[in-house]
This record gives C-alpha cells, sequence and structure tokens, in this order.
C-alpha cells in the first residue's frame, strides 16, 4: 500500500533511509535546491516566518541567526516533527507543530511576512487551495518562497531501475495532472504531478506577483566530481519560485 507525504516518513525504514541519503555531502537537496533556494530568500530581519512541510526545520536556525522574529514549522510527519523538536530545543524564537499544511487552521489572517515551503507541493493534491491560504496568512508586501520537484520529474518514472542510477529521464503524460505512485526509498509513496503552468497559474489566482523561476541549474563549484556534474546537468530536478502579496 503507498503512503502519502506525512505517513510515508513515518515509516522507520524509510525515515532511516531519507536521514543516511540527507547527510550526503553530495545530496541533491545540498548541491542543487538549497544554494538557490538561499539567493531566493529576502533579509528575514523583525520578520515572522511559516515553513510549511519543514521536515527536521533545518532552516530555523539559520533563519534566526539571520534575524527573524519568530519561525514556525508546520510538518506532517511524527517523526520529522520530533527530530525538529529535538534540533529546535535552545532557539527560544522557534517552534515546531505537527500538522497537515492543507488544514486551514495554520493561516491565521495577515500573521506572517514570509512563507517557506520546501519539497512538499508535490504531495499537495490541490496546490491551489493551499497557495490561496499562504495570500491570507501573508501580510502585505510578503512573501512566498517554495521548493518542489520538477515537473518533469514528478510526470513519469517509468525510467528508473531500483538498485540503480537513472540514466534516461522519460517526460510523458505531462498533462494529465494528478496522483502518481512511485517506488521510492524501498516503498510506495503517492505523489502529485502538477505543470508548471499549473504553478504560475495558482499564485496569479491568489493574487501574487511572480517575482523569480528557477530550475536548480547545477553550480559547478559545489561539484568535486565531475561525473556527477554532468548527471546532475542532464534535467533539472527542482522547480523554485517566489512570489510576493500585492
Amino acid at each position: 500500500m503507498a503512503d502519502n507525504g506525512a505517513l510515508f516518513y513515518d515509516n522507520p525504514e524509510v525515515f532511516a533511509t531519507y536521514l543516511a541519503r540527507r547527510n550526503q555531502p553530495t545530496s541533491a537537496n545540498d548541491t542543487l535546491e538549497l544554494p538557490v533556494l538561499r539567493e531566493l530568500l529576502p533579509a528575514v530581519t523583525d520578520a515572522d516566518i511559516l515553513d510549511l512541510g519543514c521536515g527536521d526545520a533545518s532552516l530555523a536556525h539559520e533563519l534566526c541567526a539571520s534575524g527573524a522574529r519568530s519561525y514556525l514549522g508546520i510538518d506532517g510527519s511524527a517523526q520529522m516533527v520530533k527530530l525538529a523538536s529535538q534540533q529546535l530545543k535552545a532557539l527560544a524564537l522557534a517552534r515546531v507543530e505537527q500538522g497537515y499544511i492543507e488544514d486551514p487552521s495554520h493561516y491565521r489572517e495577515q500573521a506572517y511576512d514570509l512563507v517557506i515551503s520546501r519539497l512538499a507541493f508535490h504531495y499537495l493534491e490541490s496546490i491551489e487551495t493551499v497557495i490561496r491560504q499562504i495570500y491570507l496568512t501573508l501580510r502585505p508586501g510578503g512573501q512566498l518562497v517554495f521548493s518542489a520537484e520538477h515537473p518533469v520529474i514528478t510526470s513519469h518514472q517509468l525510467s528508473i531501475k531500483q538498485g540503480s542510477n537513472r540514466q534516461d529521464w522519460v517526460v510523458d503524460r505531462y498533462f494529465a495532472t494528478g496522483r502518481r505512485q512511485f517506488k521510492w526509498m524501498g516503498a510506495e509513496v503517492i505523489k502529485y504531478h502538477h505543470t508548471l503552468e499549473d504553478y504560475f497559474q495558482a499564485l496569479k489566482r491568489a493574487g501574487f506577483s511572480v517575482e523569480d523561476l528557477r530550475e536548480s541549474r547545477p553550480k559547478p563549484e559545489l561539484f568535486k566530481d565531475r561525473k556527477l556534474l554532468e548527471r546532475r546537468s542532464r534535467v533539472p530536478l527542482y522547480l523554485l519560485m517566489k512570489a510576493r502579496k500585492l
């Protein structure tokens, strides 16, 4: 049986595999997604920040050290929330709560200056609903910065061979958006495919002004392994966008 994002990460074997991958110095998160995310983040001095799908809340220390007034992380996985809470014990400005990011109770009107979401939107059946709630909870001029698995990745995974690195990428059923079931980290997980147009239009319809769009282009200086750099340069793994509430 396939699990949704939260239950998937509460699988002990999956969680252990995830931590092992994330702690590798060559992880795609640290070499592709995070460097671009940092470029998109605005100054956070005196900002109230909401982090949706915060995982282990690894950004909290960095944001609070940069002057944030408060940080709240939301994640549906009990395992992730437990890990995040342990890491935030010494950080008085930050806290984390377990909950689904689709839950409207998280979105108090005009409560935040910045909303961040890292690699969570591809677990949402309706990005439009969540993006409207984000618009509601931001103060005027507030910003949303998010990353997601790139639509060319979520569209189709027929070419994956378990136990080996993928050598080709098939983009198929691109405009057939919706539920996908993938074998990943030794278990079945449910993700939702949204096109690039879907993300843009959801932001536009909510009232956002889209300020930037990035596709996690590899930075050569972050790769000691030239072959890995070449492989990471073949297709975009992540989509990142920045939008402002007018």
